[in-house]
């Protein structure tokens, strides 16, 4: 999986449903949706909504393996390096948004997890 294969991701999942009521759903507009879905990389905080709606791992949408050790850190420089690739962004800014993607995808992580143990069987 692949940032770049976010927008395909997003219309898959969408299917037929219309540009509007997912965008609602997701948390961002239309416009957004539509500029995502066409292959434009979102801000982090549209990236953040978007895993979670599609119920994906951030890191693995960036193509990076979270497990092993100093993953982290990898996980870190390797998002640096791609956001590196806007020209606009200083490598001081690259590194901290590379962090706050971190950030992020331990926050959803545990969000995730928290929901797995709190899941009533059902009957």
């Amino acid at each position: 999986m692949s940032l770049l294969r976010l927008g395909t991701m997003l219309r898959t999942r969408r299917g037929n449903r219309g540009i509007r009521d997912v965008a609602k759903e997701i948390g961002i507009s239309p416009a957004t949706l539509t500029r995502v879905e066409g292959g434009r990389q979102p801000d982090l905080e549209t990236f953040q909504k978007i895993c979670v709606w599609l119920q994906i791992d951030p890191a693995g949408v960036l193509g990076i393996e979270v497990e092993g050790t100093g993953a982290e850190s990898e996980l870190s420089r390797s998002a640096s390096v791609h956001l590196r690739a806007d020209k606009e962004l200083s490598p001081s800014t690259a590194n901290d948004l590379a962090n706050l993607i971190l950030a992020a995808q331990r926050e959803l992580s545990r969000v995730i997890k928290q929901r797995r143990h709190h899941v009533s069987p059902r009957l």
